[in-house]
Parts: C-alpha cells; sequence; structure tokens
C-alpha cells in the first residue's frame, strides 16, 4: 500500500491581496500558478436532494452512561450533538427499538416484553428523542430493531415466521412515541443487518397504513445492497420501500440499488476510534459517499460514545462521554468535521451536479438551498489518515494542489463567502479543527485555494458556530468505593446508574410484598431467551466499575425467585462484555435455591473452583460478600464464612458484576463495592 506524500510541487504560491493563515492561501483575484478550475454550477439542473446528517444511538447501549452524568455536563454534550449552529447539529438521530437483548455493548429494554405487556418508559432511548427535539424540533427520527423479545417467534430465534406479530410490535413503538412522548418517528427499519423478509416489509407496510402511520417511511435492508435486486422485480416490494440503506458501503452503492430510483443511504457508516484517523475517515466519507455512490445521508454509529470503553468498539462515537462519576467528556475531530457540512446545509437542499474528485486526490462537494445560498465541502484526506474500521480502504494517493473555484448561474453574483478551515496534523499533534478564517471576495465568481493534504474546507454564504463551553471536570477513575441501595421512589430511567447489562435487564423494581428493608430494589426481568442479534450469554449479568480493578470486596443483598432451580451470583475481575459476554471469565460466587453454592471461574460456571452446602433458598434475602485479594479470595455468607483460599490466577483485573442463571427473576439490594 502506497504511502501518501506530499507529491510534485504544485508551482510557486502567487497570492496578490490575499490572506495567509497557517498553510491556508486563498484569493479571489488571480488563479494560483498550475491550478485546476472546477466551475460549480446549477443551469443545468440540481442534483440529488440532501437527507441529512445523523448519528446513532443504540445497537446497543452505547448511550448508557450519559443519561447518569450530572448537569450542567449533560446537558453540554447533548447541545454538541444536537444544538444547531453550535457543534455536530445533526439532521438525523437514529435509535435501536430495544429488544432485551446484547445488540454490541449492551442489552436495551423492549417496550413489549409480553405479549400483554406494554411500558413506554423503559430505557433512554425516548429521553435521547426528546432532548435532541428540544434543541432541533426539525430533526428526524428513525427507529430500528436489533433484537426482539423471545415471544415474537413463538420460541423460535426467528422474527420473521409471524409477521403479522413483529409488525405489530414495530407499529406499537411508532405510536407509542407518539402517545407517550409526542414524537413522531419518520423513517423505520427491518433487522438490523441480518436478512430481510419480502413478506414482512410488505406487511409492516399494511400495518403502518391501517393504524394511520402512512408518512412512516421503511428503510431496507441495512446490510448491503443486495435487497436492491428484490426491488427491481417486485414492484410491490419497491413501493413499500422509500429508502435504500446499506451499511458500511466503502462509498459504493451498486448499479442496482440506483436503478430503483429510491433514495440511497449509509444508513450506519464510521464505527472508527475518535481519534484523528477517524475524523479523517468521517470527512472522507461524508463527502464521498456521495460523489462515488450517489448517497444522499450518511448516519454514524455511534452518537457519543458513551459505554465503558473496554467493551467491544471502545470510543467509536462522534465524542465521548464515558464518565459520570466525574462529569468529564471529550470534543474530538468527528464533532467539528460533521459541522462542517451540517452547520451550512439542511435537509431539503440540493447538491450541485457539478461534484466530484479533486485533480490531485480529495474531493469536493457543493449544495444549495435553491435560493441563492451556496455551500462547498472540500476535503484532501489522505490514505492512512482517513482510514475507517470496514471496508477495506484500497490504496489512492493525495498531493497539496492548487484549485479554482468558479461560481456560475444564480451563483455568480456572489460576492462574498464565509470561510471555516479544518487541519490535521498527525506529526506534531497540533491540529486545529472548525476555525473561522476572514471572508473572502469573489471577483466575478470566481476564488482560489492552495490545499494541503489532510484538509477540510468549506466556503459558503451562511453563518456557522463554534460552539464552546468551559472545559469540563478532569478525568478520574470510577470511585472505588461505591454504594446503590435504589431507593429511588421514582426514578428517572428503568435502570440504575452505571450498571451496564450484557444479557438479560436489571431494572428498579418496587416489591410490595417485602414488610422488611428490601420495598426498592433492583431486579433482572428477563424471562425468556429474546431472539437475539449478537451472542447472548445463558446466564444475565450487568457489569459495573473500573476495568482495571484487581483487589475488590463487593457486598450485596440478594433474593433468589425461582424454587428449586434458580441462582444468583456476584463476581469481580469480569474480563469481557459486549458480543463475547458468554466468554466471560472472572470470579463468580453463586448461590441457588436448592441450598448450594459454587465459585467459579467463567460465566457459564463450568470450570468450579470451590463448591458446597449454602442452605440457601428461594424467597428469602441472603447478603454475599466476595472478596479478591491478590491470587486468594474468599466468600461470606450472611457475614459468616462460607469458602476461602480459592485460588485466582486468571483474569488479573476487570469490572465488578451480578446476574442470574439463566433468564429469571431475581433482586439485588444495597450493593457494595471496596476496591483497592
Amino acid at each position: 500500500m502506497a504511502a501518501p506524500g506530499p507529491g510534485p510541487d504544485p508551482g510557486p504560491l502567487y497570492c496578490p491581496l490575499i490572506f495567509l493563515l497557517s498553510y491556508t492561501c486563498v484569493s479571489a483575484l488571480l488563479p494560483l500558478s498550475g491550478a485546476a478550475v472546477y466551475v460549480l454550477n446549477d443551469e443545468g439542473g440540481l442534483g440529488a436532494e440532501f437527507d441529512g446528517i445523523g448519528g446513532l444511538s443504540g445497537g446497543g447501549a452505547t448511550s448508557r452512561l450519559l443519561v447518569n452524568y450530572p448537569e450542567p455536563y449533560r446537558s453540554q454534550i447533548l447541545d454538541y450533538l444536537f444544538k444547531p449552529n453550535f457543534g455536530a447539529s445533526l439532521h438525523i438521530l437514529k435509535v435501536e427499538i430495544g429488544g432485551d437483548a446484547q445488540t454490541t455493548d449492551g442489552t436495551e429494554p423492549s417496550h413489549m416484553r409480553y405479549e400483554d405487556d406494554e411500558n413506554y418508559f423503559r430505557g433512554y432511548e425516548w429521553w435521547m428523542m426528546k432532548e435532541a427535539k428540544k434543541r432541533n424540533p426539525n430533526i428526524k427520527l428513525i427507529g430500528l430493531p436489533w433484537a426482539f423479545p423471545g415471544w415474537i417467534g413463538h420460541g423460535a430465534n426467528w422474527p420473521y415466521d409471524y409477521p403479522d406479530i413483529t409488525s405489530y410490535y414495530v407499529a406499537s413503538w411508532i405510536r407509542g412515541a407518539k402517545l407517550y412522548h409526542n414524537l413522531d418517528i419518520d423513517y423505520v427499519g427491518i433487522w438490523n443487518e441480518r436478512k430481510y423478509d419480502q413478506k414482512y416489509i410488505l406487511v409492516l407496510r399494511q400495518s403502518l397504513d391501517k393504524v394511520g402511520l402512512k408518512n412512516v417511511g421503511i428503510i431496507a435492508a441495512d446490510g448491503s445492497w443486495g435487497i436492491a435486486n428484490d426491488m427491481l422485480v417486485d414492484p410491490y416490494l419497491n413501493d413499500a420501500v422509500e429508502i435504500t440503506g446499506a451499511h458500511y458501503p466503502g462509498t459504493f452503492s451498486s448499479s442496482n440499488a440506483k436503478k430503483t430510483g429510491k433514495k440511497l443511504w449509509s444508513s450506519e457508516d464510521y464505527s472508527t476510534v475518535n481519534d484523528d484517523v477517524g475524523g479523517g475517515c468521517w470527512a472522507r466519507i461524508l463527502n464521498q459517499n456521495y460523489v462515488n455512490g450517489n448517497m444522499t445521508s450518511t448516519i454514524a454509529w455511534n452518537l457519543v460514545a458513551s459505554y465503558y470503553k473496554e467493551l467491544p468498539f471502545g470510543r467509536d462515537g462522534l465524542m465521548t462521554a464515558d464518565e459520570p462519576w466525574s462529569g468529564h467528556y471529550e470534543v474530538q475531530s468527528p464533532i467539528w468535521i460533521t459541522a462542517h457540512t451540517t452547520q451550512f446545509t439542511q435537509p431539503g437542499w440540493h447538491y450541485l451536479k457539478t461534484v466530484g474528485h479533486l485533480h490531485k486526490g480529495g474531493s469536493y462537494v457543493a449544495l444549495t438551498d435553491g435560493k441563492g445560498n451556496i455551500t462547498i465541502i472540500i476535503e484532501t484526506m489522505s490514505h492512512d489518515h482517513s482510514i475507517c474500521i470496514r471496508p477495506p480502504l484500497l490504496p489512492f494517493e493525495v498531493f497539496r494542489q492548487n484549485t479554482t473555484f468558479k461560481l456560475q448561474g444564480s451563483f455568480n453574483q456572489i460576492k462574498t463567502l464565509q470561510i471555516w478551515h479544518s487541519k490535521f496534523d498527525f506529526f506534531k499533534n497540533s491540529s486545529k479543527f472548525f476555525t473561522q478564517l476572514p471572508e473572502i471576495k469573489l471577483d466575478n465568481g470566481s476564488f482560489s485555494l492552495h490545499l494541503e493534504v489532510d484538509e477540510i474546507y468549506t466556503i459558503t454564504t451562511i453563518a456557522g458556530n463554534r460552539g464552546s463551553f468551559p472545559e469540563p471536570p478532569a478525568s478520574r477513575s470510577f470511585p472505588k468505593e461505591y454504594e446503590d441501595d435504589f431507593n429511588v421512589e421514582n426514578p428517572p430511567f428503568s435502570e440504575a446508574p452505571n450498571f451496564a447489562d450484557q444479557t438479560g435487564v436489571f431494572e428498579y423494581f418496587i416489591n410490595f410484598r417485602d414488610p422488611g428493608d428490601h420495598v426498592f430494589t433492583l431486579r433482572q426481568v428477563v424471562t425468556q431467551r429474546p431472539i437475539t442479534w449478537g451472542s447472548d450469554a445463558d446466564q444475565t449479568i450487568s457489569i459495573i466499575g473500573d476495568y482495571k480493578w484487581k483487589n475488590l470486596t463487593i457486598t450485596c443483598d440478594v433474593l433468589i425467585e425461582t424454587a428449586n432451580t434458580g441462582g444468583v451470583f456476584i463476581a469481580g475481575r469480569v474480563n469481557k462484555g459486549g458480543e463475547a459476554v458468554r466468554h466471560a471469565e472472572g470470579l463468580y460466587y453463586w448461590v441457588f435455591a436448592d441450598g448450594k453454592y459454587k465459585v467459579t471461574s467463567d460465566l457459564p460456571g463450568k470450570i468450579v473452583l470451590a463448591s458446597g452446602q449454602s442452605g440457601t433458598r428461594a424467597g428469602k434475602w441472603h447478603t454475599l460478600t466476595l472478596s479478591i485479594q491478590g491470587n486468594l479470595a474468599h466468600g461470606l455468607l450472611n457475614g459468616y464464612p462460607l469458602w476461602k483460599n480459592v485460588n485466582v490466577l486468571q483474569p488479573r483485573n476487570g469490572w465488578a458484576a451480578i446476574g442470574t442463571r439463566t433468564f429469571e427473576l431475581a433482586q439485588f439490594d444495597n450493593f457494595h463495592i471496596q476496591a483497592s
């Protein structure tokens, strides 16, 4: 793979009556020496309609920690994401329709856990959508299922055998958004990155129409472009699908996708660590998804990296907010790269037909509102500084170059343009993002730019703004002493702070049957294995704390609710989560309703380090204490030693956790950690 280099010298810089900032050279009077000329014209009509840039909360539990941030930091983070003319200024918010199952970094709760159950206040996606709408009433909302509750499949791990049931489930979520939260969902998907079913798509369209949701468009199939092949031969399917959406298309669409005549979206993209290479990836694909693939919308997975960073795809958000206990967050380059497009365009604008690749590498797009405004976005990202996580990026080279842009048609009367600039510096670590430069005065509709490698420009008639807040608090580790008694009478969210469910769902619960101190508890509530998307464990588990923890003592009151076969555990040094959770190692202290206990080094409970009689049973509260110090561990039951001197060789560190033997009801209370 050829490494990008400076390339041939573009010629001497000739910039009379110019401004010169950093490496920036902009001229309005004379073209730069050796400049390639690019004409921007609307006289022959406009290109495709622009549908906006978005972010994805979910797939799964990627915003889990954000909701627990204290104010004002939580609102500041939301402003950077959604507030118009401030930060990312996103046009689209896509959320997961929770299905009680592991969907990458955790589970998100379902609104219909059972056939006769409806609850439109579980989880935090409702809150996220309302916060986005509060800041931008015009933001578009999309829902997409990753997993489904088990009852939908009638025992099968498949949602399409009963398409009327599945469509009822999805339509209920959309109606619930409106009835309970006054949220209008604009689009809905099928099943994330899984096989689509043509009959189900038709049934879903009919179901939406029947209940007054004709304005909700269907996006399909959120995988490859393959559905376009069926749409071309099935007019009913083609009519049912409003948007053809693919994931990680590598900036290219298929010929058949274009033949459908539907709008083409990169309905999930990016998924890359939010360092400067990730920002470069985002800058390149935001332009080239349209230039190469005619895609009119790009949606980033994920919106904000607000989950424990040691889970899969850590820090893959547009920004990072994974420390609610400190209030610390980080606004990384992808936020400002997004702003280069979103602050100066809106859905409903149109691309010009005269867009494409720059002569010496990079790309440019231009958009207009049809009312005389124009926005031009230019990127010169080099190969090694714009690699996305997928797909593999073929070799290419980008060189510094001189360019001249000529505005014609309705734009030739424009006299001045605003300029915003970002420069990646991968060598001196002095990158500067979203800096406003002095406006440029055009001469006969022309201006010239000298472009260095790894830059982004926005040249526009629209005003922008680099929003900012005071520096957030300094980063600090999860508290070494932590406790939660779950005594919250009216919790703002269904889940307790900082617990990150990996299989199953743990929710606040009011235990009206308890006559004593355990009225307000945390309860595992999923009793049937969901229709899975990831590799859910056979045991339920929720993690919490600092992945670096080695020595710790965990105490928790537990209530087994399933007679004879039920069981619960507390654990330390848990080393895996997300889609790898079923292979999680650690030290697990189990007690069971049949009066036994065991200590294992794995979540499935097969590698037994100690076992014996405990006298535990269902329906009675017990207090478990697990202590791990160096290579030894011991456990207490109700304050008395039950086992000791268990060797702990691997893993050396990990999270704390609670969980159950299988998908069963169980309660937890008075959780306490002391780490050292």
